[in-house]
């Protein structure tokens, strides 16, 4: 044990000189990376100083030089306007002469400074270019699309299809590979860790470091599988109370599908949308106008309103419902349904109910009978495959269930 100590010890204190020296040359060339760095700075500032006084001076040059020719033309001005003042008496021949004279002094204050630096003529030509009544008109356009009924996400995809109606869509998956843009200081610093890992410090520190890297992953690895394999109780009610907490609700996943869909979807917008669309389908659904229907639901609602038309019909029994109020539609619930979003809307409307038989006399209520009906709608993103080939360039929202939940007369 003494023989072993004592071999331990020098194996120590070797170890010890071998980090000291290992160390000290790490430093060194950290040192000489730094001083390099410190002189290349010095001298990319020293030329960007050199460029920005040469550049200030020239400015400084053109602009002495345009006011020099402007003060020449001011000091010739008078003596032309006099000489003409007593050559001519009249008014009129005075004011031709200012304004001629006047266009000439412009015209050379323009040619010197178009002459002196380039950057002073792109100015005049931008101001020059610019229209304020284009701005006006364009602002005016956007506060009048802000204020129209109409919302903005229905105005996009109106723009968006007419813009994609000429373009042919194409099936075609290659994969293509982009070449990413990097920073001077990026590739500064990759090209130093390349040097570093060429080192032979590096390479003698990571020879002695993988291993036990290695080593530390895999019982890393066999903690996470006893732990989620584990017969515990105890280990399995904190997984239940783990899960419980950050668990994704069904809400976030129906709403991470809408984004990953939609990336423009916006709530507001989507009630705004359904808002719209509730009277005429309403309407479509009570008369039985399956033309209508198309427009706005699933192939699910339209048939059950032609078996429930179909069987009333047999029956002799006609809606002659109108809608005289509809409240604002709120979302009451978001999941997913196989792999479809849905966003479930309620609502309530106040309506004539009124029945009529074949030959048009009133069985059931009347044009005084008021109700309060309150409506459930299930919405559904619909996938590009279940659309017309004319509406798959944009996400398309369609009545997947329509529900009465409750009646309440009024009159």
């Amino acid at each position: 044990m003494k023989e072993f100590s004592e071999k331990l010890s020098g194996v120590k204190e070797d170890l010890k000189v071998r980090t000291k020296k290992t160390a000290e040359t790490i430093y060194k060339s950290v040192d000489d990376v730094l001083t390099e760095a410190e002189a290349t700075s010095k001298k990319v500032t020293a030329n960007v100083k050199e460029k920005m006084s040469a550049a200030t001076e020239e400015v400084k040059e053109s602009f002495r030089l345009g006011k020099e020719d402007t003060s020449s033309c001011k000091d010739g001005s008078p003596e032309t306007s006099k000489h003409e003042y007593s050559e001519t008496s009249s008014h009129s021949d005075d004011k031709s002469q200012a304004g001629t004279s006047g266009y000439t002094v412009f015209n050379k204050l323009r040619s010197t400074l178009s002459s002196a630096s380039p950057v002073v003529s792109g100015a005049f030509a931008k101001l020059r270019d610019t229209r304020v009544s284009t701005y006006a008109k364009q602002g005016y356009e956007i506060f009048k699309d802000e204020l129209s009924s109409s919302s903005s996400r229905k105005n996009r995809n109106h723009s968006r299809h007419a813009s994609a109606a000429t373009v042919e869509k194409s099936t075609r998956t290659e994969l293509v590979i982009v070449p990413t843009k990097k920073s001077v200081l990026g590739d500064k610093w990759e090209a130093f860790k390349d040097k570093m890992r060429g080192h032979p410090v590096y390479k003698r520190v990571n020879e002695y470091t993988k291993p036990v890297v290695n080593i530390g992953q895999e019982v890393a690895e066999d903690v996470r599988e006893r732990w989620e394999t584990s017969d515990n109780p105890v280990v399995q009610k904190i997984q239940d109370l783990n899960e419980s907490i950050f668990e994704e609700t069904a809400t976030a996943v129906s709403f991470r599908e809408i984004r990953q869909r939609d990336p423009s979807f916006s709530l507001p917008d989507f009630i705004a949308d359904v808002q719209e669309m509730i009277k005429p389908v309403l309407t479509a659904y009570s008369k039985g106008d399956v033309q209508t229907l198309k427009k706005y639901c699933t192939k699910e609602v339209i048939e059950r309103c032609k078996g429930e038309r179909d069987a009333y019909a047999s029956q002799g029994i006609f809606f002659d419902h109108r809608i005289l109020h509809i409240s604002d539609a709120d979302v009451r619930e978001t999941k997913i349904m196989g792999s479809a979003p849905i966003i479930i809307v309620e609502f309530q409307t106040q309506q004539i109910y009124c029945v009529r038989d074949r030959e048009g006399q009133v069985t059931e209520g009347g044009q005084d009978t008021i109700q309060t009906v309150f409506y459930g709608w299930a919405m559904q993103l619909m996938d590009s495959d279940e659309v017309p080939e004319e509406e798959s360039y944009y996400p398309v929202w369609r009545l997947r269930e329509i529900q009465q939940v409750g009646i309440k007369a009024l009159i």
